[in-house]
């Protein structure tokens, strides 16, 4: 379970937490990550003196994507390292550094600090391999599956180049 009610939470005491977040996780619509299994967590929740708490774990899921050079799908694994400070300071509530909760709230959830981790760690773009050959501009054939028939083609912008180059020559 990824909350956790603040009597359980005693001065140098940690409580373990485990659970998931769907893989259809309604909060992470509209992102540009697509989960290809639940996101699996373990951690520890500890209390820091009065009204602060720190929460470390891990988070390991398989993000879906496409190569950005061929757009052959492509799945990532993704192993985070989180650590979250929650605060129920109202002084600190705006503290990009920590995590609000509400001044009567009676169990501290970790979900929303591992929603904003992993939106943050999900790659952005992703290759197939390294020395993917991508697609052919042209036909739009998959280089790495081998060549295209397209004669290649010149660019415009060199052609007064090309014409300073045939005159040089002559």
């Amino acid at each position: 379970m990824l909350r956790v009610d603040l009597r359980e939470l005693a001065p140098g005491r940690a409580v373990e937490t485990q659970g998931e977040l769907k893989q259809d996780d309604q909060a992470l619509a509209g992102t540009e990550i697509t989960l290809l299994e639940p996101v699996a967590v373990d951690g520890r929740l500890q209390a820091l003196g009065e009204d602060r708490f720190y929460w470390q774990g891990q988070a390991r899921t398989v993000v879906a994507g496409e190569c950005r050079r061929c757009l052959t799908p492509v799945a990532t694994p993704l192993q985070l390292e989180i650590g979250a400070l929650l605060t129920k300071n109202p002084e600190a509530q705006d503290d990009p550094d920590s995590y609000p909760v509400a001044p009567d709230a009676t169990e501290i959830d970790v979900t929303p600090a591992i929603r904003e981790e992993l939106v943050l760690a999900a790659p952005r773009y992703v290759e197939c391999r390294d020395d993917c050959k991508g697609i052919c501009p042209q036909c739009g054939k998959d280089l790495n599956a081998g060549p295209c028939a397209c004669k290649p083609v010149s660019d415009a912008r060199w052609q007064p180049l090309k014409a300073l180059k045939d005159m040089l020559r002559s």
